[in-house]
């Protein structure tokens, strides 16, 4: 397919999927105003958006595998990933859009939007392809190939699983995955337990995926480990932030927490499509490290601040209820000045202990540089300091060859050296 013909459909299919978002919200939108008594309420808890908080959280991947998929697919129309994501972004907005039509029409009951069965029929086994699509996307990044002639036989596995999975699942009996009021109109006594072990497998080929990416970080260099440095970095993004929402939504009831701690459920599952985006099109693809050492960093320090604020407080209270009889302000007032005081030293060290511990070449680089410079401002001696000059270099930028040049002094008219 030429370049062309590969942006003009990519961007056809971008507004398809911007379209389908917009209507799926609408329609949320419209169920919302209905009152919400045991019914309505079951429903909208189901609907909104697959077992997770927020409408966003339905929208944000349609629109950010859409829109990126566009741009990776209209200028490397032989990668495929860039069609990869276009497939996940319009999955996405079906699914959506066909949740959002299917409760509507089911629980308004008034005719205006027929079919409302088949298109929750439609969405209850959209999600064997869109996991499926995830397993082809580790497998196939960066290049849109498989890592050696050896994985074809696994590629063929996914192929099949994918196809025969959807089947089973469209035709598996009882209630329909997140729209459990209705039961599937097309199900099959034959296929009890499809959904269970289709999504078994396809978890279990995931971590095979997951093994093929350490694999090909092992035996990359240069720009491609750049890029799978970028597609780890998300990886890892989106597994922390999904864990961090399910934690903490799990552990209260607060109404205002789940609007909270989407957050970074949000970002997690925008960062994916991103960053595959910036290592496939190469774009500030060495910033990557300087990104994963202040993720650490700043990681390490907030989790340090938070465990020593609570504990700070839950120490102070505990002492104030035990020289007073009630609690104080005071606890937390003095929890907040410590924090305070030891964000900045506590920020060194963990700065130090990263760059030991991951960074060593360039940890070493710097001390090296740093030990030149104090015996830069004590050196006299042009010779000794030509020495230091080359040892630094070749310490640090490690070249196959260094030589220093100094230009020979020359006098002027006037008498003068230059």
């Amino acid at each position: 397919m030429s370049t062309r013909a590969a942006s003009w459909l990519t961007w056809s299919m971008c507004t398809l999927c911007v379209g389908m978002a917009a209507l799926g919200v609408w329609l949320l939108a419209l169920l919302s105003r209905f009152p919400r008594d045991v019914v309505i309420g079951q429903w909208l808890d189901n609907v909104m958006v697959d077992a997770a908080f927020s409408p966003v959280l339905a929208v944000v991947p349609v629109m950010t595998f859409s829109t990126m998929g566009a741009i990776i697919a209209s200028r490397r129309p032989h990668n495929l990933i860039g069609w990869i994501f276009c497939a996940l972004g319009f999955l996405g907005g079906v699914r959506l859009l066909s949740s959002e039509y299917a409760a509507y029409s089911l629980v308004t009951k008034s005719g205006l939007l027929p079919g409302g069965e088949v298109l929750a029929w439609l969405a209850c086994w959209l999600w064997v392809p869109d996991i499926g699509l995830y397993v082809c996307l580790a497998l196939l990044f960066p290049d849109g190939r498989l890592p050696s002639a050896s994985w074809r036989p696994f590629a063929w596995f996914i192929a099949v699983l994918v196809t025969t999975g959807t089947v089973a699942v469209a035709l598996s009996p009882g209630p329909i995955r997140g729209l459990e009021l209705i039961d599937n109109p097309f199900g099959l006594e034959r296929f009890p337990h499809a959904a269970v072990l289709t999504e078994s497998l396809l978890y279990a080929s995931g971590l095979v995926a997951v093994a093929a990416v350490l694999m090909r970080l092992r035996r990359s260099r240069g720009e491609e480990r750049q890029q799978i440095k970028w597609f780890a970095y998300a990886g890892a993004l989106l597994a922390t932030s999904a864990i961090i929402t399910y934690v903490l939504s799990a552990a209260t009831s607060q109404s205002w927490v789940g609007w909270v701690v989407f957050v970074p459920a949000m970002i997690g599952i925008a960062g994916l499509p991103v960053a595959v985006s910036i290592a496939i099109l190469r774009y500030r693809l060495y910033e990557i490290d300087l990104l994963i050492n202040r993720t650490l960093v700043y990681g390490a320090l907030t989790t340090s601040l938070v465990a020593v604020y609570v504990v700070s407080i839950v120490v102070l209270q505990g002492l104030l209820r035990a020289l007073t009889g009630q609690e104080s302000q005071l606890a937390i007032v003095a929890s907040t000045l410590m924090i305070a005081a030891l964000f900045q030293p506590l920020r060194r060290r963990i700065q130090s202990f990263i760059d030991r511990r991951f960074y060593r070449r360039k940890y070493d680089a710097r001390k090296t540089l740093e030990a030149f410079s104090a015996r830069l401002r004590n050196e006299t001696d042009l010779d000794a300091l030509g020495d230091d000059l080359v040892g630094v270099v070749r310490e640090t930028m490690q070249p196959a060859h260094v030589s220093l040049w100094l230009r020979p002094e020359t006098t002027t008219q006037g008498g003068q050296t230059d």
